[in-house]
């Protein structure tokens, strides 16, 4: 063949030859990006691995939020427990405070007057009544959260004598009959006196709540007593006061804490006191017009002659039927 044509064939071959290395090429491109798709791509056992993975990182945290609620729930029960104990363990401590209610056994008589106390310990009482007066209700519990002296029995002509020169009673019958005509001012006159001769004492007057408390001697009823066996009153006194410490005494060894002269107490009256007061050492209002009585006289009726009966006077106001007992620290 003529040298032309031979040339023209092996151009025309190398051209066939070029495309078909560039096809290949291509191919060999193409299958090489699949394959490296392919190899980072997570298998099928990878990819369950994954999403099992998930799943459990989902329930674990599911999981700890009920745990945590749980937690909660079981910290507040724990924490109710704690309050609840604390209520039982409070509650029992007052009845035991209650039980413990008595005379110490401490008895201390004042030379010079004779004047004869016994000392009372700490503890709580129900105070007032449901079956009296409206100012004796509602009754409650009270706390004495301080142990003081009473004195066994009300002041005396003659106790009073000693100390102040003179007796100012209607019935001037004898040196142990209970001092009267005594006015609240009056009777703070003669312990201030009393104070001065016996220093570092503080006698007082004892509180309403100590002198309920000190009167029931651990009872709950109208009186600690048959009436007729501890008090003189209205029906069978024949007019008139009597010396001190004839009647039987309450439990605490106290005489005529009801009957034969009215008692004076520190506390300012006021008859709604009880619906308010203070569960600890009730000391009365503050301030008033005037002072609590308690414990009638013998110039009253049954009605009158009660643990819880309160009565009251003005301060200035003076009367043969009023009288006082000592307390002191």
């Amino acid at each position: 063949a003529p040298a032309p044509a031979l040339a023209a064939l092996a151009a025309e071959a190398r051209e066939w030859l070029a495309e078909r290395e560039d096809a290949a090429a291509a191919e060999r491109r193409i299958r090489t990006a699949a394959e490296i798709r392919l190899a980072s791509a997570p298998s099928w056992t990878e990819q369950m691995r994954q999403r099992v993975a998930a799943l459990a990182e989902q329930m674990r945290q599911r999981a700890a939020a009920l745990v945590t609620g749980r937690k909660t729930v079981v910290i507040a029960l724990a924490v109710l427990a704690v309050v609840v104990l604390a209520v039982i363990v409070g509650v029992v401590r007052d009845q035991l405070r209650w039980e413990e209610v008595k005379p110490t056994g401490r008895v201390y008589t004042e030379s010079r007057t004779g004047m004869t106390f016994v000392e009372l310990s700490t503890g709580s009482f129900l105070m007032g009544s449901e079956n009296g007066d409206n100012d004796e209700r509602p009754v409650h519990r009270v706390t004495i959260d301080r142990a003081f002296y009473l004195q066994t029995t009300e002041v005396t002509q003659g106790q009073w004598r000693a100390v102040m020169g003179d007796s100012p009673s209607h019935f001037k019958k004898g040196d142990d009959y209970p001092v009267e005509q005594v006015s609240w001012f009056a009777v703070q006159h003669f312990l201030t006196q009393l104070n001065t001769m016996y220093p570092g004492k503080n006698y007082r007057l004892p509180t309403e709540a100590e002198w309920e408390c000190a009167c029931r001697a651990g009872t709950i009823g109208e009186r600690y007593g048959e009436l007729d066996a501890i008090a003189w009153h209205g029906e069978n006194s024949g007019d008139q006061s009597h010396p001190v410490g004839k009647k039987r005494p309450n439990a605490w060894g106290l005489y005529d804490m009801l009957g034969n002269v009215w008692e004076w107490c520190a506390d300012w009256y006021g008859k709604d006191y009880y619906s308010d007061s203070p569960l600890t050492d009730p000391r009365g209002p503050s301030s008033g017009d005037s002072r609590v009585l308690r414990g009638g006289s013998w110039d009253y009726n049954v009605y009158s002659i009660r643990s819880t009966l309160r009565y009251w006077n003005y301060t200035s106001n003076k009367s043969k039927v009023i009288g006082f007992r000592c307390a002191r620290d």
